[in-house]
Parts: structure tokens; C-alpha cells; sequence
């Protein structure tokens, strides 16, 4: 798994070719009992993709992303990983919002709701699904599309992994480069509490075509903090108005903002998040970032432990949150920031003091967070009422009566589990 802090033994890995060794795998795992796992990329960090005692149904085998570049469309296996999709899709110079690092699995990214660098011009992930092939845990394989299996549609757009293995996927493109604008610019840690007010004035005055990322994070001196603005831009010409204004800001100890093929910019982070390292994450979603909010969080980066550690802030804006809340299960679509703190080591001598600093720092931010809260950063410990509350809002109570009527006895509960109403 990508998370070494977890630490599961499965009785069984069944290593899944096509979708009938899905079927069979499932089939086994009820006959004998067994709880089920299912691993896509195996990238979440609550380590949710494996299971002590029971079938980890891997799908990692199942990697293809086959390109009808006429129609804009593209089929995606269970066990294909974001780098390999805009492999593919980049030859034809088209994209779909797809995550901010290559190596999380399309799977889990997309059911969770799928945040990424095009969110603002072209949505969620999951809004860019078409259909999507699935095993329900009575062994049925089905399409839930817009013209099948409606209501499972709507489930599986943001229900996790709640309501049955999901096998294929089909997304809809849009034209992306190959060659966009994005990169990073960073200052000392000294000027973090005004990078992040650049951050804010930046955010409000967005277009659609430009995604912005704070990040507070050590150099790769590993002693040297720093506080970052991520962009990207996908529009007419170069985005000169964003990056004059970030280039500009001070002295940068860093620039790396620039002409960027969108496949690397979409791996730029891929060496923060080694394979291996040890994960715990605390996020929340801030309507505001006011200037108390923003004190507490360069406050909290400066106590961090581990010069792996972050503290990552994500805007949300443009037709990402112009979905209604209700359209799907996804129900975090207001504008505004998403807070990420990113607590991260590499020895397990260090554990304690993993989860303390995240622990401590995201309840020193409470007073300033709103009610909802993103699946796909949920850690291990994120279960129960309020947290389907602050994830799903008005939407629990249909997604039960869902997972009743496609998951009775909730075998698809190795999950931030929405249990049958």
C-alpha cells in the first residue's frame, strides 16, 4: 500500500485480470465470509484498498485507457493509474480533471469525487464520467449511466466505494494542451502569513481557467520552509495577468512557473508523496480564509515535525461549484478552500508525533472550518454519523436507501461506510 503506516494482512489477494476474476473473487470472498477490500491504485491513505483476514480484490492488473480521440471520449480499467490516462489522452491533446498527483488510481480519485487541477474549467472527475461498469455484491455486472441504472449513477458519483467494484469507466475529454501554464513559485516561510494573502485576493478574483494550490513545505534542503502558490492555467494564451502577479510578489527563493507540458504538471508533485512513507491526514473545508485562519495555519506548519509534513489549501471555485449539491452524491460543491494538513514521515519511531501534529493542528482551525468535509482525504479514524454528515450533507439518507436496495448486508464496507437505511 502507499501509506506504511498501515499494517493489513488479507487471507487471500486475488491479482484481477478481467472482470470475470472479479465476479469470482467476490463470489469466493461470500462463500467463505470474508470481508472485502478493493484495491485500484492503492493510493488511500486510510489504507482502505487492503483488509486484515479477508480478499483484497486487486485490480491493479487491469490497466488500459483506450482513446476515441474523435469523440472525446476515453475507457479506463479499474487498476489504471492518472499518469497512464494522460499518457494516452495527451497524445490526442485532451484531458479530464484527474487528481494533482499521477500515481493515485482513477478509481478511487473519480468515486470519491476527484479534485484536480481542471476542476474549476471542467469540474469533478466524477462529473466527467459517462458510465461506469460495475460488480454489485450479488455478482451482477451493470452500467450505471444517465440511461441505466439511474439512481446508482448518482450513487456511485461521490458514494465511494459503497456500492460495488467498479471495473471500467467511461469519461468524457476535453482539449488540453499538450503544452499549458503551471508550475510553482515559493518564498521563505518568514513571508507565509502574506503568500497566503496573496493566495486569498488571487482566489477571488479566478476565472474558470485558473486552478490555484497553497502549500506550506520544507525545501529540498529538508530544513528550509517554505510557503508555495501551485498554478494552472488553461485558457487563451499564457496567463500572463496570473503569473506577473505571482513571479512578481516579493523575492522568490524559488520559480518554477512556466510553459509546462499539462502530463508533468499533473506529476509535478509525485516525489512529495513517496510510495512507502508513513501518512496521517486531517482536512477540512474553510468557506473563508480569513487573516485568524490563516495565523493558525503558518502557525501550525511551523510546529510541524517532519520536513515531509505539509499543509496543503486547495480553491474550490468555477463549475466545480456550480453543480448543485443534490445532482450527485458528491455533495461538496460551495466555493472556497480546502485544507489539507498533510502529516507525513518516514521512520516509525516518529508515529506519535505524526498524529499529534496533525491531531493538534486541525483542532487549533475548527473555529474556522465550515460543515463539509472531502471522501478521498478521510484517514482511518473518519467514521460514523458526523462524518457521513459532513461528507454526503443532504444526500445521507437517499445514499442509504441506495446501499439497502444494491448492498444490503453492506459487503462494500471496507469504505467511509454509508450503512444500509
Amino acid at each position: 500500500m502507499h501509506n506504511g503506516l498501515i499494517n493489513k494482512y488479507p487471507t487471500i489477494i486475488a491479482r484481477c485480470d478481467g472482470v470475470a476474476d472479479i465476479v469470482d473473487a467476490l463470489a469466493l470472498a461470500r462463500t467463505l465470509d470474508l470481508d472485502v477490500a478493493v484495491r485500484g491504485g492503492g493510493h488511500n491513505v486510510a489504507g482502505l484498498a487492503t483488509v486484515d483476514a479477508g480478499v483484497m480484490i486487486d485490480l491493479s492488473p487491469m490497466k488500459y485507457v483506450h482513446v476515441d480521440a474523435a469523440a472525446r471520449t476515453a475507457r479506463v480499467s479499474g487498476g489504471t493509474l492518472w499518469g497512464q490516462f494522460n499518457l494516452e489522452t495527451q497524445l490526442y491533446g485532451l484531458a479530464t480533471t484527474g487528481g494533482v498527483v499521477s500515481t493515485t488510481g482513477v478509481a478511487g480519485l473519480t468515486l470519491g469525487g476527484g479534485l484536480g487541477w481542471l476542476m474549476p474549467k471542467h469540474a469533478m472527475a466524477l462529473d466527467n464520467l459517462r458510465s461506469v461498469e460495475l460488480v454489485l455484491a450479488d455478482g451482477r455486472v451493470v452500467t450505471a449511466s444517465a440511461e441505466q441504472n439511474q439512481d446508482l449513477f448518482w450513487a456511485v458519483r461521490g458514494g465511494g466505494g459503497n456500492f460495488g467494484v467498479a471495473a471500467s469507466f467511461d469519461f468524457a475529454l476535453h482539449p488540453v494542451g499538450p503544452m499549458v501554464t503551471g508550475g510553482l513559485v515559493a518564498w521563505p516561510a518568514t513571508q507565509a502569513r502574506d503568500v497566503l494573502k496573496l493566495f486569498r485576493e488571487l482566489a477571488a478574483q479566478a476565472t474558470d481557467d485558473l486552478m490555484l494550490v497553497n502549500a506550506l513545505i520544507t525545501g529540498p534542503d529538508g530544513t528550509t520552509k517554505l510557503a508555495a502558490i501551485g498554478m494552472g492555467y488553461f485558457g487563451e494564451g499564457k496567463g500572463e495577468r496570473w503569473t506577473t502577479a505571482i513571479k512578481g510578489f516579493g523575492e522568490p527563493a524559488m520559480d518554477a512557473l512556466g510553459p509546462i507540458p499539462y502530463a508533468q504538471l499533473n506529476a509535478m508533485l509525485d516525489a512529495s508523496y513517496p510510495a512507502g512513507a508513513r501518512n496521517y491526514w486531517k482536512s477540512h473545508f474553510c468557506p473563508t480564509l480569513t487573516d485568524d485562519a490563516i495565523d493558525a495555519i503558518v502557525d501550525a506548519f511551523m510546529r510541524c515535525p517532519s520536513p515531509m509534513g505539509q499543509i496543503v489549501i486547495e480553491h474550490f471555485h468555477g463549475a466545480a461549484t456550480r453543480v448543485p449539491p443534490t445532482a450527485t452524491a458528491y455533495a461538496l460543491r460551495a466555493s472556497g478552500f480546502n485544507v489539507l494538513l498533510l502529516s507525513q514521515w518516514s521512520s516509525a519511531q516518529d508515529d506519535a508525533a505524526g498524529t499529534e501534529w496533525a491531531r493538534t493542528s486541525y483542532a487549533s482551525l475548527q473555529r474556522y472550518v465550515g460543515e463539509g468535509r472531502y471522501l478521498n482525504y478521510m484517514d482511518q479514524d473518519d467514521v460514523g454519523d458526523a462524518t457521513l454528515a459532513a461528507t454526503y450533507g443532504p444526500n445521507v439518507a437517499r445514499l442509504r436507501a441506495l446501499k439497502s436496495k444494491y448492498d444490503p448486508d453492506n459487503v462494500f464496507r471496507q469504505n467511509v461506510n454509508i450503512p444500509p437505511a
